[in-house]
């Protein structure tokens, strides 16, 4: 029997990033046991990854970028083998979708295209003002309209993606609650930390907590830990920065209590797919979060976490959980099976192996 040929296009080196990690590479080893045939493809290499977003070095990152554009034209050449492409956001950082085209048109390929934030709109920080301007943000309904199903991480984004394509799937953020968060956080009575986790451009949401967490300093004795590529800039006496290490990640995790994530109401965080609040759930800390986009689905308010709008109910739950371990304890529980039964990968396997469907 002749194995299906699968070409993964993505932007990032291989277990670097975690829209990669979370959406489609631990679903690999499960297709390779399934006699599938794959190929990977990343546009930028490590060397190029590790500098991107620090200051400087911009011979280098140009010259990154440059050579993630020849490989992907070296890939144009050697696409006939290929059963589907599936492409993780885009194929190239910059410009036109050039290179969709000619998988979709010359080569005829069947594109599973995936994204899992509002791709469509811009998102400009000062790391990336540069780029920003020529992104072509129109590139996302292009590639929706050539691909032959689309998969999208929630259903604010499968509304954009059906404007242009009737096979939109839906395709949860999974965690491996097998190999990765296979642990539970023990509560005790003993330091309490809440937490947080994430990337430079979603730092500015924790702006939200930062009066809610400067009050509650004055009375009860907590750590605010945040874990992330970048330390954030609140005026808190509990902040304790820890920079984000793949091999600690989820021991670093396991360090809260309690995990937040706050969300601005905007369409960018409609996009947003839950990814902080399903690593804290998987390792039975229960979520705070903002009552946007996909979180309300994941997070029932009381049962398996809090979900809090106004300044008030977030000091209200914080209040709640930092007074009683039994309560962390119980929605922590509910919160792991949470994931086990909806987002982790074990009850999502099959629904990805039916994007190679005919």
């Amino acid at each position: 029997m002749t194995p299906t040929r699968v070409l993964f296009i993505y932007p990032y080196p291989t277990g670097e990033a975690p829209s990669q990690r979370f959406r489609f590479e631990q679903y690999l080893d499960h297709l390779e046991q399934r006699d599938f045939e794959l190929t990977k493809a990343s546009f930028m290499s490590l060397k190029t990854w590790r500098i991107l977003y620090k200051p400087g070095n911009y011979p280098q990152k140009v010259m990154g970028i440059l050579w993630g554009f020849i490989k992907r034209w070296w890939l144009m050449f050697r696409l006939r083998r290929f059963d589907f492409v599936f492409i993780h956001r885009e194929a190239a950082p910059v410009g036109y979708p050039l290179f969709e085209w000619i998988i979709a048109k010359v080569w005829r390929k069947k594109i599973i295209y995936d994204f899992d934030d509002a791709i469509w709109l811009p998102n400009t920080s000062s790391q990336n003002a540069l780029v920003a301007k020529i992104k072509f943000h129109q590139k996302t309904a292009l590639i929706c309209k050539w691909a032959y199903k689309v998969s999208v991480g929630n259903e604010y984004l499968g509304d954009y993606a059906r404007q242009f394509n009737d096979k939109v799937v839906y395709n949860p953020t999974t965690i491996d609650t097998t190999n990765l968060h296979n642990q539970t956080k023990a509560q005790t009575n003993d330091k309490l930390v809440i937490g947080w986790t994430g990337s430079h451009s979603t730092l500015p949401y924790l702006d939200f907590l930062e009066p809610i967490l400067q009050e509650l300093e004055q009375t009860y004795t907590f750590e605010f830990q945040v874990i992330a590529n970048q330390p954030p800039q609140l005026k808190l006496k509990s902040l304790v920065f820890k920079p984000w290490e793949k091999t600690t990640e989820i021991q670093d995790l396991l360090n809260f209590n309690i995990g937040v994530m706050p969300l601005s109401d905007d369409q960018w965080a409609k996009g947003k797919c839950g990814f902080k609040a399903l690593q804290y759930m998987a390792l039975g800390i229960p979520p705070l979060v903002s009552p946007v986009g996909v979180n309300t689905r994941i997070v029932q308010n009381g049962e398996n976490g809090f979900v809090c709008n106004t300044p008030e109910e977030w000091r209200q739950a914080l209040l709640h959980l930092m007074q009683s371990a039994d309560l962390r304890e119980k929605l922590g529980k509910k919160a792991r099976k949470t994931v086990e039964d909806h987002y982790s990968v074990n009850s999502n396997q099959n629904n990805f192996v039916e994007f190679f469907s005919l």
